[in-house]
């Protein structure tokens, strides 16, 4: 039985742009609407416009809020003030991802965990489920909420002819009430390409008024709208994962790379603790396979799924990959053993349909803005 899938608000102008829609995540999302080369290029040099409305708001209200989070989550959410968000994880017992999520304190006792759109039910399941003894309420708001992203290094300029907020006094990872083209809205410094941006958290009806004055503000300098496809190659860039390639559940934080968002100094206990406890051991004592950068020696594309091989033998799969339109060549993101995965390792490949085509190990990311 076919789903329809579920449109953001600002589906119909997305149309009159020409995008090229697609299902993702049970959303019909634009994934470019010219080319994807030029719409990358733009995030890199000027600025580029996202609908990012398909994505997960729950909000977590009450005395005991940070209680909830600090037990439901990996992270210490109990260190995070006012004003500011935090990237982490939440787990299963066995350790295992079953997200990563950025959560924004709203208030004294007020947060939203923001969760990817493919896994924001099982987020919103596992808080609800994990809120029992807690005086707190876990509200599914997803429907409350547009998310706007306009990122690059234009982006501040073309904000602040929309705001008075003060944008120069808000930190990477913070956020704030303010308004945008005249209405409210919640103006995060956040974002997934690797660039200075913002994300704006505002109210579905608002959406296209304040889409088109970001248009207007950004014309003179370049900015354009962006689709899904683009917003892959930057995080890829950068090195930023995405779940269900470089993160799963049969993944830890530990194997990920990025055991240091997993905080066993808070006080009490968490969901996963234990397991993760012997995860952070392992990775001492026998480092499990490590998340690298790969670069092409040649023209051919690696896929997730594919194998990386080293003197015939198979040392790791290929989780992400993709042309990069920055560094001109094909770059991937990839699970290898611990014994080829030093930046510089050579001999390794890529099992591109029966030929090992030539690889060099680099650490990630591949490409850091300059500050």
């Amino acid at each position: 039985m076919s789903t329809t899938p579920r449109l953001t608000a600002l589906d119909a102008l997305h149309r009159s742009l020409g995008a090229t829609m697609t299902d993702f995540a049970g959303w019909d999302m634009p994934l470019r609407y010219a080319s994807e080369r030029d719409e990358h290029n733009a995030v890199r040099t000027r600025a580029g416009l996202f609908d990012l409305s398909h994505m997960g708001e729950i909000t977590v209200t009450g005395p005991q809020a940070v209680d909830l989070l600090d037990y439901a989550l990996v992270g210490n959410i109990s260190t995070v003030g006012n004003g500011r968000a935090r990237y982490t994880m939440i787990c299963r017992e066995d350790g295992g991802i079953l997200d990563d999520l950025i959560v924004y304190r709203l208030g004294e006792t007020e947060y939203m965990v923001v969760a990817n759109a493919s896994n924001a039910q099982i987020v919103l399941d596992a808080l609800v489920a994990r809120a029992g003894g807690f005086d707190a309420e876990v509200r599914d708001d997803r429907d409350a909420y547009a998310l706007i992203a306009v990122q690059g290094p234009e982006s501040p300029g073309i904000l602040k002819q929309l705001t008075d907020a003060d944008l120069d006094g808000l930190k990477y990872y913070a956020g704030l009430p303010g308004t945008v083209a005249g209405v409210p809205a919640l103006i995060a410094r956040t974002g997934y390409t690797g660039e200075d941006g913002f994300e704006l958290f505002l109210k579905p009806e608002h959406a296209e008024g304040v889409w088109k004055a970001l248009t207007e503000a950004g014309a003179g300098v370049g900015l354009i709208p962006c689709g899904l496809s683009c917003r892959d190659t930057l995080r890829l860039e950068a090195g930023m994962p995405l779940y269900g390639h470089e993160l799963t559940t049969s993944l830890t934080p530990f194997d990920a790379g990025l055991g240091r968002v997993v905080k066993f100094e808070k006080p009490g206990d968490f969901v996963g603790r234990k397991a993760l406890e012997a995860a952070a051991e392992r990775a001492e004592t026998a480092p499990p396979r490590k998340l690298v950068g790969l670069v092409a020696e040649g023209r051919r594309v690696p896929r997730a799924g594919m194998q990386v091989v080293f003197g015939g033998e198979v040392v790791g799969e290929i989780t992400s990959g993709a042309p990069s339109p920055t560094l001109g060549e094909p770059i991937a993101m990839a699970y290898v053993d611990a014994a080829h995965a030093a930046p510089g390792t050579e001999g390794v490949g890529v099992d591109i349909r029966g030929t090992h085509e030539p690889y060099k190990v680099v650490a990630l990311p591949f490409y850091k803005r300059r500050k």
